[in-house]
Formats: structure tokens, sequence, C-alpha cells
């Protein structure tokens, strides 16, 4: 006689290992999406104009998650908060059926302790049900009351998940962004790029760094003080006080996004300009910057 589990059975646990598995994908492509927004956000560049591949979105999560000791702790204590929040809202919406008072993991052996323990949960029991029948509560009730019983709990948890990887995808895109802003802790790539003399307004002669290009025949729309306050700031100076050194942003769709990093001692909100070169069309470069530089 065979001891192998029936077909039904096995059908049911393929069935539930493939909810996970397209559950979990989900998730990460939700926590990568999210901080790749974040992170080409803080350059005020726009994501959905941006190409990756979509395979390349389930790679993210490893650096929100563990990318470091602070992602990994904020991590951890995501963990903490999502399984509480989530225990707290079942018992906010079916106060009957969950049971918000964690079990004891050793019987009470004192009689006057048991007591005081019952008082407590009584106490409780009554509180929860003044709270319930406020109308703002019952308002909520009603409205998950809607949602089939056998739905709420997972949509609740699904709800809640996705909350705190969106609060953990955003907040490590932007500190990374903000690393990567900065000359001093900075990952990206020193950039030089060299181009035909006509093809650029912005940039410095390889034969004479000071001399500046012909703007004939040139136009532009926009803040003439962002190209004014670029021009002649073009080439590497590491000898500054407060060093100038061009790097890489992305490289994506013929189009190269570079910058010159920030001071380590830079303002918090300051981000650096941006220049976007189009690299197939002779001439075209857009510089993004989320306000007007001051010159002196």
């Amino acid at each position: 006689m065979s001891d192998s589990q029936p077909p039904e059975n096995n059908t049911q646990i393929l069935g539930t290992f493939a909810s996970i598995l397209g559950l979990l994908a989900i998730f990460l492509y939700f926590t990568g999406w999210i901080y790749r927004w974040a992170y080409f956000g803080y350059f005020k560049l726009e994501l959905t104009r941006l190409f990756f591949p979509v395979r390349s979105f389930f790679f993210v999560p490893i650096q929100v998650f563990v990318g470091n000791g602070w992602a990994f702790t904020k991590t951890i204590l995501a963990l903490f908060l999502v399984a509480t929040a989530i225990k707290m809202t079942l018992w906010f919406v079916e106060p009957l059926t969950v049971d918000f008072m964690l079990p004891l993991s050793q019987p009470l052996n004192s009689t006057s302790r048991r007591r005081k323990w019952q008082k407590v949960q009584r106490r409780l029991r009554i509180s929860a049900k003044h709270f319930h029948q406020f109308p703002p509560s019952k308002f909520v009730r009603g409205l998950v009351s809607l949602i089939p019983v056998s739905l709420r709990k997972d949509l609740i948890i699904v709800i809640w998940l996705l909350i705190v990887l969106f609060w953990l995808a955003r907040s490590q895109g932007w500190d990374d962004a903000r690393r990567d802003a900065v000359n001093e802790t900075s990952t990206l790539p020193v950039f030089t790029y060299i181009f035909p003399q006509e093809e650029l307004v912005l940039g410095r002669d390889l034969d004479d760094v000071f001399n500046d290009p012909s703007l004939k025949d040139s136009r532009f729309i926009g803040d003439f003080t962002l190209f004014d306050y670029l021009r002649g700031l073009e080439d590497n100076d590491p000898t500054l006080k407060e060093p100038r050194v061009w790097r890489l942003l992305l490289e994506n769709n013929n189009i190269i996004y570079c910058f010159f990093g920030l001071d380590k001692n830079a303002d918090k909100q300051q981000v650096p300009p941006v220049l976007a070169i189009k690299t197939d069309k002779k001439g075209q470069v857009m510089i993004l910057s989320p306000s007007i530089p001051k010159l002196n």
C-alpha cells in the first residue's frame, strides 16, 4: 500500500506555493520600483522616462534590505512594527475573532496573580467594547464588512506589507542618492566625455580650457542662469576648497546624465544640477535643477 499523498493534496500544495511565489515577485518588483523612483527622483529624473530591464527590479531590493548595517537594522525594526500593526488592525476590524493580548508563555501559579490578570482582561474587553461603539469605528467596520471574510485578513496583511516596503525603499533610495551626490561618499564613477567642438555649447577646449565655445546659432528655453552657472565649470578641479568632480549618474536611451558632486558640508536639501546630453543628436543638452543657482 502506497503512503504517497493524494493528488488533490499535491495540487493544493503546488497552488499555495505558486501563490506565495507570485506575491513574493510582486513585493520584490514593487520594492525595486519605489527604490529607483526615490533614487532618481532625488536628481529630478522621472523613472517612467528611463528604461531598465524588468528583471533588474527584482535584484534592487537586496540593496534596500541588506545594503548596509543601517538598512538591515531598519528591515528588522520594520518586521516587528508591521507585525504589531497587523495585529492591531485585525483587532480593530474584528475584535471578537482576534485576541490582541499575547498568550502567556508560563501558567499563572499564584491565585492572586491569576485574579489580577483576569481583572486586566475584563477591563480591556470593556474598553474595546466602548471603543468599537464609536461612530468612526462603526463606519470603518461597516466598510470592511463588505469584503468577504476569507479575504479580510489577507488584504490587511498585504496592505501593511506594501506600506512598510514603500517606506523602506523610499528612505533607502533617498539616502543612497544623497550619498552618491556628495563627492566624499559617492560610489558613482568619475566622468569624462569628449565630443566634437561644434556639438555642444558647453564644454572646455582640449587645447585651451579657458576658451568658451561659441554661442552662435544656439537658442535656449528656460532659465539662462542655469547655463551661465555651469559655463566654465565643465572640468574637474580637486584643488578647490570645495572640489569639483564630474560623475556619471546614468547612460540610458542615448542620453548621458552627469553632474559634479557636492561638498560634504553642503546643505541637506541641496541637489546638484544634472546635465542630460543627448548623444544621437548634435547640440541638444538639457540642464535639470531643483532651483535657480545664486551667482556670486
